[in-house]
């Protein structure tokens, strides 16, 4: 490692620290500074200098010098713009040069990135009480309650929670579950480490504390609203919709369960009901950018192109810096941005302040705008940057995958099948469709529910839910799952098949059939043939590479982490084929594959190919799929709504010269 990246000695670096710190806890604020101003000129990393200058600024500025701390703030600010407490201590020495709308900004920012500040909270209740308080600034109407909520925590958790706004998790955790030892059924503490797990992505163990709290204390409304808020983010709305009717009966209208609410609508397929909700929110509170997001959002899913369009600009007035909205307009992928829209967001990228999030929404709005220009030198610059980040961000390791599915491959054989061949629920009503994403497998849905006896539904999560629980809560260690599908008897796989078609007929209406398009299930398929032997399931198959960099342009909302590299989305696609072929061979005849360049090239031939397999009757209809009306949430909304067209097919061939890590993992064989 670069000694310049590695930083100074930590041991070194702790103890200069502590020495530091408390220097200015005894009020040796000369010798404080003294400390941190030599140690920063050692080869400190950007870690160890956000440290030394935040206890720098707090020194001078005991010391009353505080244009100095003003300039040590500043740096700081460059290295961690969204670190609260750069931003509550930048408050303290502008109020002390008598800066009033500039600290009560800065207050602002402070509880924005780190809502646990209580003393930030409450300065700016006492500041909105004086008479020189800026009267163009509105402090949040939950001010109040939120300085309330803070001071009734207990003092271990108030400090974890501090912790876990400013990124440190792990010492956030680490004294969240040592309180929770002495008080196991504390519901702040329990919420609290929740949501570390939802941050970790750990979203099973969050559910279940988030579950608990709701049984122990449903009167909680916090914790309600962090349950409704995972329940909606993991597609589970049918068992959101009781939780929220819990806090509407209590009262509760906070924008988070508004939204919720209005979520679970389009969640369920009711985009006109959703629509409604977004709109009423906005009346309430006009200004909020996020809603005017959701509601282009449920827009597009009705097929309301125009209005989608109007909902994203006016996210933009609000609020320019705002990158999702950019990407929103450009996954229409029929928008088309102009030259000044091109500069704008630009300029918002050049912008230091600029979000995380925010830079990997424009950068991917940026790839596709100078793609649809046919300067892809440029387009793949700025595609690259944003995977690069989006990578980053996620610390996926395709290896990880791999694995899964080896023991897929070393588990799932055909003597489990033999041992089992009586199992699960003879319903034969699912149909799922599986495969990569942009494969095409939401024209093939499209395509099935244009069908009088097929509904349509979305990329239900109950297979991955069943497949979590079967796993088992191991922290560490290998998971039980599919080892464990050898040990469970046949009426285990009844009662999975009969759950997941009870927890999925919210999702249906009057068909016969309904099709599941989660298309990580590809995974699963021993576990869907254990538990609904008579399902049918589709493999949406598409030419490697068109397939691969597909998914690399695409920005997914979540769980689509393997396509932000270009290695791992090879290999990721090579350890899918295999599995696939493992399928063919264990259970011959289960699993349909379409190949996309064939349903483009022989539309009707493939479409009677696919109704046959799945028992249907042939209907016109289904070759006219663009004219079925129905809400689709994905980013091929609009393609779908469109007669086939060719033009995809080798749109990848204009990047080819940079897409030499794809090949060569597309090239290499991954050993079983």
């Amino acid at each position: 490692m670069n000694q310049s990246n590695q930083g100074a000695d930590s041991a070194d670096f702790s103890a200069t620290y502590l020495s530091i710190q408390q220097a200015i806890q005894q009020a040796q604020f000369s010798r404080a500074e003294q400390q941190a101003q030599q140690y920063l000129e050692k080869n400190t990393n950007d870690e160890q200098k956000q440290q030394l200058y935040y206890l720098l600024a707090v020194a001078q500025r005991y010391q009353q010098k505080l244009s100095a701390a003003q300039r040590s703030l500043n740096k700081l600010l460059v290295l961690a713009p969204r670190y609260g407490r750069a931003h509550q201590e930048m408050a303290y020495v502008l109020l002390g040069q008598k800066q009033i709308e500039e600290g009560v900004q800065a207050l602002l920012q402070a509880v924005h990135w780190n809502p646990a500040l209580l003393s930030s909270w409450q300065a700016l209740l006492e500041l909105s009480q004086r008479p020189e308080w800026p009267t163009d600034i509105i402090v949040p109407d939950y001010a109040g309650e939120q300085c309330r909520y803070l001071n009734d925590l207990p003092e271990p958790i108030l400090a974890a929670r501090d912790l876990f706004y400013e990124g440190k998790l792990q010492q956030a955790e680490q004294l969240c579950r040592q309180y929770l030892q002495q008080h196991k059924q504390n519901i702040d503490g329990m919420s609290l480490l929740a949501e570390i797990g939802i941050k970790l992505r750990v979203y099973d163990d969050a559910e279940f504390l988030l579950e608990s709290c709701f049984t122990l204390a449903p009167e909680h409304q916090r914790a309600a609203t962090e349950y409704l808020a995972l329940l909606v983010r993991l597609g589970k709305y049918h068992a959101a919709k009781p939780v929220a009717a819990v806090l509407r009966q209590q009262g509760s209208a906070s924008l988070r369960v508004n939204m919720a609410i209005a979520s679970i609508e389009l969640g369920l397929g009711r985009t006109k009901q959703a629509i409604t909700a977004y709109q009423h929110i906005i009346t309430e509170q006009p200004q909020r950018a996020g809603v005017y997001l959701q509601l282009g959002h449920a827009f597009k899913a009705d097929g309301q192109l125009a209005q989608a369009i109007a909902a994203y600009h006016q996210t933009i007035q609000l609020a320019p810096q705002f990158g999702d909205a950019y990407w929103s307009l450009a996954n229409t992928k029929t928008y088309r941005f102009n030259d000044t829209e091109l500069a704008a967001m630009q300029n918002q990228l050049q912008q230091c302040t600029l979000g995380t999030e925010d830079r990997i929404h424009l950068c991917f709005a940026l790839g596709k705008a100078f793609e649809d220009c046919g300067d892809y030198a440029q387009s793949f610059n700025y595609y690259q940057q944003g995977n690069q980040l989006r990578h980053q961000q996620s610390g996926y390791q395709v290896d990880n995958t791999l694995q899964q599915i080896d023991a897929q491959i070393q588990h799932c054989d055909k003597a489990l099948f033999a041992a089992h061949q009586d199992s699960g629920c003879a319903d034969p009503a699912p149909i799922f469709i599986v495969g990569l994403p942009r494969a095409g497998s939401t024209l093939l849905e499209q395509i099935l529910a244009s069908h009088s006896q097929v509904d349509g539904t979305m990329e239900l999560h109950n297979v991955l839910s069943q497949a979590m629980r079967l796993r088992g809560r191991v922290a560490e260690g290998e998971s039980r799952y599919p080892a464990n599908l050898v040990e469970l008897n046949n009426e285990y796989f009844q009662r999975f098949g009969e759950k997941y078609l009870q927890d999925t007929q919210v999702y249906r209406h009057s068909g016969i059939y309904f099709v599941d398009k989660m298309p990580n299930n590809f995974l699963h398929i021993g576990l869907i043939k254990l538990m609904l032997p008579n399902a049918k399931v589709i493999d949406a198959r598409r030419e490697p590479m068109a397939c691969c960099f597909s998914g690399y342009k695409q920005l997914f909302g979540e769980g689509q982490e393997f396509s932000y590299d270009l290695h791992s989305i090879g290999r990721y696609y090579r350890g899918y084929q295999r599995l696939m072929a493992h399928w063919d061979d264990v259970l011959p005849g289960f699993v349909l594959r379409v190949q996309h360049e064939d349903l483009v090239a022989d539309l009707e031939g493939q479409v009677r190919r696919l109704l046959e397999f799945c028992g249907l009757p042939f209907e016109q209809s289904c070759v006219e799929f663009h004219r079925t009306e129905r809400a689709i949430k994905t980013p091929s909304s609009e393609q779908v709504r469109q007669p086939i067209y060719t033009s995809g097919l080798t749109q990848w061939q204009h990047f080819e010269t940079y897409l030499a890590p794809l090949k060569a993992a597309l090239n290499s064989i991954e050993s079983a």
